[in-house]
């Protein structure tokens, strides 16, 4: 962790992003959210259809965040406990990332690496020890994100674990 951001509000070209908590269904995580959507539709075909129930992101079994530049919400990030992937894994106490995404016109400015931090952060606090995530082999920036912050490649998990696409990574909180 050493080489991303502590706090979270963190100065990024001299604009802030400001991290809140919301609930999964306030209007800005929403608008985000079907922003996202669109954007795997424009990559994969279709949208994200992974089962993902409100209550995944409540305290303290996980959170959902947003995060503004000034009034604007510009990012999403999410984390949520995961017994059953530890299980399957052998991965000790994992929270998996969900919804990681920055709106196109604020992309390049190490928001994605701002909100990352956070959600390891949070979790962290929350007792998770293992930070998991599933992606696309398509998310070339995704992976590069994560890979340039330690995360490594595991064995796939999750709802598109039979895509020769999916691609999941792992890192230790410590």
């Amino acid at each position: 962790m050493s080489n991303v951001p502590s706090p979270a509000a963190v100065a990024s070209h001299e604009v802030a992003l400001r991290i809140e908590r919301v609930a999964i269904d306030h209007p800005d995580a929403q608008r985000l959210i079907e922003e996202v959507q669109q954007f795997y539709v424009s990559l994969y075909g279709g949208r994200d259809d992974s089962p993902i129930e409100p209550g995944y992101f409540d305290p303290p079994m996980g959170s959902f965040f947003v995060g503004y530049l000034g009034d604007e919400a510009v990012a999403t990030g999410a984390w949520r406990f995961r017994p059953d992937v530890g299980a399957e894994l052998g991965i000790e106490v994992p929270a998996e990332i969900k919804r990681m995404y920055v709106v196109p016109r604020a992309q390049g400015r190490g928001l994605a690496r701002t909100m990352l931090a956070h959600l390891e952060r949070t979790a962290r606090a929350a007792g998770a020890r293992t930070m998991i995530l599933e992606t696309g082999a398509p998310q070339v920036a995704a992976i590069g994100l994560y890979t340039a912050s330690g995360y490594e490649r595991i064995e796939s998990f999750g709802h598109y674990r039979w895509s020769d696409t999916n691609r999941c990574f792992a890192r230790p909180l410590g």
